[in-house]
This record gives structure tokens, sequence and C-alpha cells, in this order.
């Protein structure tokens, strides 16, 4: 049962590649210095969208009764 629709799903995927990304890229590494390792919770939630992106399916969506898929879709 698919709940996350194409627009949301192209968002939260490319979201979720940069909150993987930055945080283990050298140049933004200053940018997350202070955090010590909270970095890697940033890492674990951006590894968390792109799954939801990719299984078009999303938990909170599902508690709040949210959904941004046609109805019919998959």
């Amino acid at each position: 049962m698919a709940n996350v629709g194409t627009i949301d799903r192209g968002l939260r995927f490319a979201a979720g590649a940069v909150l993987m990304v930055a945080p283990l890229v050298p140049q933004a590494a200053g940018l997350f210095a202070g955090m010590g390792d909270w970095k890697y919770a940033i890492v674990a939630a951006g590894a968390v969208m792109i799954g939801t992106a990719m299984f078009r399916f999303c938990p909170a969506y599902t508690l709040f009764g949210i959904r941004t898929c046609e109805i019919g879709t998959r």
C-alpha cells in the first residue's frame, strides 16, 4: 500500500541523498564538526528517507492519515 506520491518521493530521495553524503564529504565536514556523533544520526535519517522513497511507504504518514499519492495507484 503506497502512501508516498511521485513528487514527495523525488524530494525524499534528493534530501536523503544530501543528508547521507554531506556529513561525510571533507569539504562539508566543517559544518558538522561540532555535532560529534550526531552527524551519524543525520546519515541515518537520510537512509530512512531514501528507504521510504524506494518503498513508497511512510509509517509516519499512516499514523497521521496523510497520503500524497493518488488513490488506486499501486
